[in-house]
């Protein structure tokens, strides 16, 4: 791995270490839950991770109001909006380092079990990394917010 895959690839891990879940959660080591949807990171290169949690006994929007008020190590969030509806069945929360910025971490939820499966998209840019440029008027939408 080069020097700048590897410093974006250690950002993401340390993101990842700092991941801060609601009490009960349990890491999964391979991917458990079922979701509709994935990040696009539009910006690269990047360094990737994936990581999985189930958690018992709680709702997504219970997860993701959760999470959205409790955040990843120094990062923002992306979701500025509420989960009102205790009945939702899946959620997307998402993090970033800085406005505009197209890394982070971005949460998705979904009902699972007799709780919510947590996946962590994670991703890192490299110190050259760079966004394609957009039609005039055009902006890239925050990770998380699709």
């Amino acid at each position: 791995m080069d020097p700048e895959a590897a410093a974006a690839h250690a950002k993401a891990q340390a993101w990842l270490d700092a991941a801060a879940l609601p009490p009960g959660a349990v890491r999964s080591e391979k991917p458990v839950g079922s979701y509709l949807s994935y990040t696009g990171w539009p910006c690269g290169p990047i360094e990737e991770i994936e990581a999985y949690w189930t958690v018992p006994d709680i709702t997504v929007a219970d997860t993701a109001i959760w999470l959205r008020d409790h955040p990843t190590a120094d990062l923002i969030t992306s979701t500025p909006w509420s989960f009102d509806d205790p009945t939702i069945d899946s959620a997307i929360v998402g993090y970033i380092p800085a406005p505009n910025a197209q890394e982070g971490v971005v949460y998705t939820l979904a009902t699972y079990r007799d709780g919510v499966a947590v996946r962590a998209e994670i991703a890192a840019l490299t110190a050259s990394g760079s966004c394609p440029p957009l039609p005039d008027g055009a902006q890239y939408g925050a990770p998380g917010q699709g």
